[in-house]
């Protein structure tokens, strides 16, 4: 099985922005998926924070 490295986390809101604590990477949420279960944005490894815009 390949591994998710991004998920959608369930706090997560049309045009949130996340970033990464390692490597900087930033990202915009354009679209929010259906999912049940909780998720989380990961990036190298680690939980991407909410960013203040």
């Amino acid at each position: 099985m390949a591994k998710k490295t991004a998920k959608k986390s369930a706090k997560s809101k049309k045009g949130g922005r996340y970033s990464c604590n390692v490597c900087g990477l930033v990202i915009t949420v354009d679209n929010i998926c259906g999912c049940v279960d909780a998720c989380d944005i990961v990036c190298c490894g680690t939980e991407m924070k909410p960013r203040k815009k």
